[in-house]
């Protein structure tokens, strides 16, 4: 038996911060005892952990990232084994990822691809969720094996007409079947029909600049498409996630469906809390780093999606993890903005711009582990094995200094892009240590462990419906 023993620390969950021990036997959560009192101090390891002065936290839990994701005639630069080892260095050990259907293929196609891509390659476990492109009668049936064998959530996309969109009817039987068989639909909520006239309009007219692919994407669109999701989902009985808000409008939309007491769920990401269409404008095609979808909007947004956060309207900060290198990706895009490639890097800043988020007042240490690693393992069915530090829980688990400052830079991120969307950001807050499954994956700021520790995880439905 394997044991070690973090000593000294500020244990922080979703539910409790308590000065404790925290003693790990075969890669799982033993127990935990106050600091200094005789059970703890009774416990004997192979390995001691000083955490004196740290906090000891969950592993982040990012449910929404994709590796080596095909999109716009190239791929997202990240692998799984770069990916998941920057993500590790971010004090994430959990990521929830997406298989793609193609048109005219099944769903185990593509699940069967993007395993065969992440087997024996990840330094963190791992899970999927499935992109379901193409609803028919065979789909809907495969929907309930996978939910059976722990794919249980279905992405759907109101946007990219001809990639991955789906009509409202398709829409609505893939709610149905989801509303029978436990699943959860995670919705891309923007109208990409209307959206699609706008930027044939604005390409039109010249307005090739990144900045457009912004104003094209309107939070209006956003929000009807938000709207509509929400009200079929409703006629289907049927609960509803809907990733990557950006919008002041949306979380509107959000908030009104909550307080009817619906299963209507909101994620948002860092880049709408940090960042804002002032960096999809700047000179020289820089902007076009900034490009994603939904797209970054005026920072006057962000203060809905902070309030939305302490108000439990949005439950999940995940990051949309989608990395494309400036030089020669991002740069498809010069001279026509709608052949950017669509995605930012994220995996490995999400845990520090959220603890920074603490230290400016946004929300509590207690709520960043919430939206984090506690809700996100709960919405998809990994809880109490993931996102939080309890009796049985798998030792995934992080000691981090509150008090060391870093600068974001692409110079020492670890995520496999050529730029950072945070580049030059100052933040309070550092990973140190990082145990995943009680096995050292960082230790002291070094990464110490390997490809292939990490292994797929079949999840259970969701944990959080009302």
């Amino acid at each position: 038996m394997s044991r070690t023993v973090i000593r000294g620390g500020l244990v922080i969950t979703a539910s409790d911060e308590i000065h404790a021990d925290v003693l790990i036997e075969d890669g799982r959560i033993a127990a935990l005892a106050a600091t200094g009192a005789p059970a703890a101090e009774s416990w004997t390891a192979e390995r001691v952990l000083d955490a004196t002065g740290k906090y000891v936290i969950p592993g982040g839990v990012d449910a929404h990232t994709h590796m080596e994701l095909p999109f716009g005639g190239t791929f997202a630069s990240d692998t799984f084994e770069t990916g998941t080892r920057a993500a590790a260095w971010g004090g994430t050990t959990t990521i929830v990822d997406f298989a793609v259907q193609s048109v005219g293929r099944s769903l185990r196609e593509g699940l069967d691809a993007w395993n065969a891509k992440a087997d024996g390659n990840c330094a963190i476990d791992y899970g999927f969720h499935m992109i379901v492109s193409d609803v028919n009668q065979d789909t809907l049936k495969e929907m309930d094996l996978l939910v059976e064998e722990g794919v249980t959530s279905f992405k759907q996309f109101m946007a990219y007409p001809g990639v991955f969109y789906s009509d409202d009817g398709q829409i609505l039987r893939a709610m149905q079947r989801s509303a029978e068989n436990g699943g959860l639909i995670m919705m891309h909520a923007e109208n990409g029909i209307a959206i699609d006239v706008l930027v044939e309009q604005a390409l039109a007219r010249g307005e090739t600049d990144p900045r457009f692919h912004g104003e094209v994407r309107k939070a209006l669109l956003e929000a009807e498409a938000t709207h509509r999701a929400i009200r079929l989902a409703q006629v289907a009985g049927a609960p509803l996630y809907v990733v990557h808000v950006s919008a002041a409008e949306a979380v509107a939309e959000l908030t009104r469906a909550r307080d009817e007491g619906l299963n209507v769920f909101g994620e948002t990401c860092p880049q709408y809390l940090f960042l804002s269409t002032d960096n999809l404008a700047e000179p020289d095609f820089e902007g076009a780093k900034y490009v994603c979808s939904t797209p970054l909007r005026p920072k006057e947004h962000q203060a809905a999606l902070w309030r939305g956060l302490r108000t439990n309207d949005l439950q999940v900060v995940s990051t949309d993890h989608c990395p494309f290198c400036f030089t020669g990706q991002k740069e498809l895009g010069r001279g026509d903005f709608s052949k950017i490639p669509n995605g930012l890097p994220g995996v490995e800043n999400r845990m520090d711009l959220l603890h920074q988020a603490v230290v400016d007042g946004h929300i509590s240490r207690r709520r960043w582990i919430e939206i984090a690693c506690a809700t996100p393992a709960r919405m998809f069915g990994l809880y109490p094995k993931k996102g939080t530090i309890a009796p049985g829980a798998d030792a995934d688990v992080v000691i981090y200094d509150p008090g060391a400052e870093q600068t974001l830079s692409a110079e020492t991120h670890h995520m496999n892009v050529d730029y950072s969307a945070y580049e030059g950001r100052r933040v309070t807050g550092r990973v140190e240590t990082v145990l995943s499954r009680g096995e050292a994956v960082i230790t002291d700021r070094e990464f110490t462990g390997r490809a292939g520790h990490g292994v797929y995880t079949p999840r259970s439905t969701c944990q959080y419906l009302l």
